[in-house]
């Protein structure tokens, strides 16, 4: 709720954000009608709070309130709207409206959204049984529990683990004592060849970890991981191993810091610099992870493990700088945050690494 100036002497006049984006009592009342008319409210609210523009937020809460009217002719209630149903309204929606890139997206962004306050339920996606669903599952739970790997690398040891069962079995049955040496080198054979070369080696350390892990649970007696053929990895002698502290130097100096985006970058490349962070540790920082008085920093590393650094004052003082000018006031707590909508931290490590690859450019 956002109040507007008092008029005279009465008491001043509240105002939804929905009054300021729609001043027609009318229109108001027509975007109301249907199942999802309730819930325009928590659409604009959170729109507003994100940082959205007002163009935007009108634009979306537009194509909610024609989706609702929508979902009232069929007489179908909130409780029975599911995703597919989004399909089906874009398709009878395009032969009246030029349909927008951003429409689906913006749709299932708003059941998300309900499904988060739990007026909406979960959807539940069933997989179907084979090709090792099980294995997969326990191999996942070991990396989690035993090996203390990240999410993400878990996802990726699944991905190509999955992968070479449905390549070895296809989608019937998983028998893994019949793996041999030849269906290890011909799934790598026939799978690095597409693959960019890290994302290959990615492909062979997980189909070597799934192995290893088969042998150590005895559903296979060999050393199939030592038939996994190595991906070349020859380095570029043009790039540079590391960069000289006037490199350094002139890199930070590119950071405009009049600016809010300039003061983040500079804080960002700072921590990279000084402390040697990885992009995910800065990603993930969050606000409680500074003890000011202490002066120092927690940082999350890999598998999730925890360790205080020391915060050394220039970079405590980039980041208290950006902070305390200009960074957006939210509900997010990380540290860094977005400067377009929607306002919130990143959402994937890149976001760092295009930081500080605009800065080597300038």
């Amino acid at each position: 709720i956002v109040s507007s100036p008092s008029r005279g002497m009465g008491p001043a006049v509240k105002e939804t954000i929905m009054e300021q984006l729609f001043k027609d009592s009318r229109t108001l009342l027509r975007m109301r009608e249907g199942p999802l008319g309730d819930y325009l409210d928590l659409l604009a609210g959170q729109l507003h709070q994100q940082g959205y523009a007002v163009d935007t937020a009108r634009l979306w809460i537009r194509l909610v309130a024609d989706f609702s009217r929508w979902l009232k002719r069929r007489g179908i209630a909130v409780e029975r709207i599911a995703s597919d149903q989004v399909g089906r309204y874009l398709r009878c929606r395009a032969r009246h409206h030029r349909r927008r890139p951003m429409d689906a997206v913006y749709l299932e962004r708003f059941l998300d959204v309900l499904r988060r306050e739990n007026i909406l339920a979960e959807e539940h996606v069933l997989i179907e049984p084979g090709a090792g669903e099980q294995l997969a599952a326990e191999f996942g739970l070991y990396l989690r529990q035993e090996r203390a790997l990240c999410d993400s690398t878990v996802a990726w040891h699944l991905h190509f683990a999955k992968q070479f069962l449905i390549d070895r079995f296809g989608r019937g049955p998983v028998c893994v004592t019949e793996l041999c040496a030849t269906d290890v080198v011909g799934f790598v054979q026939r799978h690095a060849a597409h693959l960019h070369r890290q994302r290959a080696r990615a492909m062979t350390t997980a189909l070597r970890s799934f192995l290893r892990y088969l042998r150590y649970c005895g559903d296979i007696s060999a050393d199939l991981a030592a038939c996994v053929p190595a991906v070349p990895n020859w380095s570029m002698t043009s790039v540079p191993r590391s960069l000289e502290p006037g490199q350094v130097q002139q890199i930070l100096a590119s950071c405009d810091r009049q600016t809010v985006m300039g003061r983040r970058d500079y804080a960002i490349l700072l921590l990279l610099a000084r402390l040697g962070l990885r992009a995910g540790e800065v990603t993930h920082l969050m606000l409680e992870d500074i003890d000011w008085e202490g002066a120092r920093l927690s940082v999350r590393g890999k598998g999730g493990r925890q360790c205080w650094l020391p915060l050394p004052v220039e970079v405590g003082e980039s980041i208290a700088a950006y902070l305390q000018h200009g960074r957006v006031q939210g509900g997010s707590r990380c540290v860094f945050l977005r400067e377009r909508a929607p306002i919130g931290g990143f959402k994937y490590a890149r976001a760092v690494s295009s930081i500080v690859k605009h800065a080597l450019a300038r």
